[in-house]
């Protein structure tokens, strides 16, 4: 009895001395764990960032955007005298909010488009389609949110009530300027960012958008 009870006693002790071992195995069960937490808690501060990134490219953008060449041109040259309620406009008088509904333009698949979305609009709003004024913008964007791709990005014009009908401002060759001033809207919707806690995944951010009524909306470069 004594030998098994030596021998209790030996394998006890050399139980204890292996405890490092031990250790070791109760680590790499809860490092996955912490990790995963450590890595949530990154990509917490780098989805805020992400969003305020987002933010600040549409309020750089809408700001290029009412102060250089609008993207739909029909706007124009366009006649809004009989667009609004209650007779014919003259000389002078406001533009009605509804006297424009909305035009989205985008480019989702090549070449910068616009379109009719809500209210009054009609072909003739639209006209010719300035892409490069639209690619002008995203390019302004990118600039503070580099990962923006131009499918991203939308652009639209809606009646904002300010604006007079015979608006006498032209560009540099004389060519009427738009006699409405719309709102002007930038958005960005279906960018995606990548998860670290996620093994690389991505996920879409949420859409972000900002406003402003349009300037002179003429030119090429926004001061």
């Amino acid at each position: 009895m004594s030998r098994v009870v030596r021998l209790v006693r030996g394998l006890a002790a050399v139980l204890r001395r292996e405890r490092g071992g031990a250790s070791a195995a109760e680590f790499a069960l809860v490092a996955p764990l912490i990790f995963l937490f450590l890595f949530g808690i990154i990509d917490v501060g780098r989805y805020a960032w992400a969003i305020n990134q987002l933010e600040k490219a549409t309020q750089v953008g809408v700001r290029h955007a009412v102060a250089t060449a609008i993207v739909p041109q029909g706007l124009n040259a366009y006649d809004f005298s009989n667009s609004c309620p209650g007779g014919a406009l003259h000389i002078g008088d406001r533009i009605c909010r509804e006297a424009l509904g909305t035009i989205s333009c985008s480019a989702s698949a090549g070449a910068a488009q616009c379109r009719c979305v809500a209210g009054a609009c009609t072909s003739g709003m639209i006209g010719t389609v300035d892409a490069a004024a639209f690619n002008r913008i995203v390019t302004r964007m990118q600039i503070i949110a580099p990962d923006i791709a131009t499918r991203d990005v939308t652009v639209s014009y809606s009646g904002s009530g300010v604006g007079f009908l015979g608006d006498p401002a032209t560009d540099e060759a004389g060519n009427p300027l738009s006699d409405v001033a719309p709102v002007v809207t930038v958005a960005v919707s279906g960018a995606r960012m990548r998860f670290l806690s996620l093994l690389g995944g991505s996920l879409v951010l949420p859409g972000v958008h900002a406003s402003l009524i349009l300037e002179d909306g003429v030119g090429a470069i926004a001061y």
